[in-house]
C-alpha cells in the first residue's frame, strides 16, 4: 500500500457487481431486469454481507433496473437498510466516473456499498488494490462474474482520498442462492 493508505480511520469499500439479469427482446440495456438466477442470487448476497458484518452505512447504486433490483433484494435481507443514493454516472461507468462518484461520499461513511456494473467495477478493484489476501487480486483478474462482492479496506479521513494502489482486498465472494 503506498503511504496516504496509512492515515485516518479505516474504510471498507465493499463493491458489487449486480446479479444476473435477463435479456428480454426490445427492452433498452438500462432497463433489463434480474432473471431468475439473478433473484436468487441477490438475497443470498445480502445475507453473506450480514453474515460477514459488511452492512454499509451508504449504498451508491446505479440507476439500470438490474443494479436496482439487485440492491432491494439484498437489503431486504437485513433489519435496517442503510441510505441509498441512485446515480446514474454508475451505469457503464469507467474507473474515473466511479471515482468521482466515490469521492462525493460523506466523510461519516465508514463502509459503502457500490452496486454497478462491469467491466468498470473489475477495473475499479484491480486499480485501488495495491495487495490483497489470498489470491484474491488473481480471482479478480481472472474473473468478476454477476453477484461478485470485493471487499477493499484502507486508512483515509476523507473518500475523495481514496486512489490508485491505496487499499487491501480483503476478500472476494460469488454468493449463489438455491432454487427452493
Amino acid at each position: 500500500m503506498n503511504a496516504r493508505a496509512a492515515g485516518g480511520p479505516r474504510r471498507r469499500l465493499v463493491v458489487l457487481r449486480h446479479a444476473k439479469s435477463a435479456w428480454p427482446d426490445r427492452v433498452p440495456d438500462h432497463e433489463r431486469p434480474l432473471a431468475t438466477r439473478g433473484r436468487l442470487d441477490a438475497p443470498a448476497v445480502g445475507r453473506a454481507l450480514a453474515e460477514a458484518d459488511l452492512l454499509p452505512d451508504l449504498a451508491l447504486c446505479s440507476t439500470a433496473v438490474r443494479a436496482r433490483e439487485t440492491w432491494e433484494l439484498a437489503a431486504r435481507q437485513w433489519g435496517t437498510p442503510p441510505p441509498i443514493r441512485l446515480d446514474g454516472r454508475l451505469y457503464g461507468a469507467e474507473v474515473p466516473e466511479l471515482l468521482e462518484a466515490v469521492g462525493e461520499v460523506p466523510e461519516h461513511v465508514r463502509t459503502l456499498l457500490l452496486v454497478g456494473h462491469n467491466p468498470g467495477l473489475e477495473e475499479l478493484v484491480l486499480e485501488l488494490a495495491g495487495d490483497g489476501f489470498d489470491g484474491t487480486l488473481g480471482r479478480v483478474r481472472t474473473k468478476f462474474p454477476t453477484s461478485a462482492v470485493a471487499v477493499l479496506v484502507w486508512h483515509g479521513a476523507a473518500w475523495h482520498e481514496l486512489g490508485s494502489g491505496d487499499a487491501l482486498l480483503t476478500d472476494v465472494v460469488v454468493p449463489r442462492g438455491k432454487k427452493e
